[in-house]
């Protein structure tokens, strides 16, 4: 067979050769093994298949077919899903995962958080970005993004209702208030 280059996840079974010869019609060819070569990372490297033929009279010749496998393809990765959360809400950052063609076991990092503000200070996207790196390198990011809101309203506690005589009416009292998000919210 002829010298080929192929993904690491392509690689053929042993292909069939065959050979000719001036006096014996019917040569005999047979597979001798292959031999592997390293190269840069664990799914790239050659085979070197050979054959042997021999006719009948002891002449021999050896063929060989060189497969060059390389992994140019980088993994896939799943993020946990895009969502909407309130702002007291927001979650931890999840677990991505990743396959590969070659690499059973894909390197996953998480890289990070980046805030986008909004438009008051519990309004905001978060975007979290994580990476896939196979055994030559080949690496994919991904990124979910949580929109974080801010749509429920303050709990405010004002003084209880009185009944009282025309005469007593007391001065305003004090109210307070407490929110999901806001510490320190106005209360006028």
């Amino acid at each position: 067979p002829s010298n080929i280059t192929v993904e690491c996840s392509a690689v053929p079974a042993a292909g069939i050769a065959t050979s000719t010869d001036n006096c014996d019609a019917s040569v005999t060819v047979t597979y001798e093994g292959e031999v592997r070569t390293n190269g840069a990372c664990a799914d790239s490297y050659t085979l070197t298949r050979t054959w042997k033929a021999v006719d009948n009279c002891g002449n021999e010749t050896t063929g060989s077919q060189v497969i060059t496998v390389q992994d140019v393809t980088a993994p896939i990765i799943s993020v946990p899903a895009n969502i909407t959360v309130e702002c007291s809400a927001v979650p931890a950052a999840g677990t991505a995962t990743a396959t590969d063609n070659c690499d059973a076991s894909v390197t996953v990092t998480y890289e990070g958080e980046v805030r986008t503000n909004g438009t008051c200070a519990d309004s905001y996207t978060l975007t979290r970005t994580w990476k896939a790196v196979d055994n030559c390198g080949n690496e994919t990011t991904g990124s979910q993004v949580i929109t974080v809101q801010d749509v429920t309203a303050p709990l405010i506690t004002v003084p209880a209702n009185i009944t009282v005589e025309c005469s007593a009416v007391p001065a305003a009292g004090t109210a307070t208030a407490t929110d999901n998000c806001d510490a320190s919210v106005t209360v006028t």
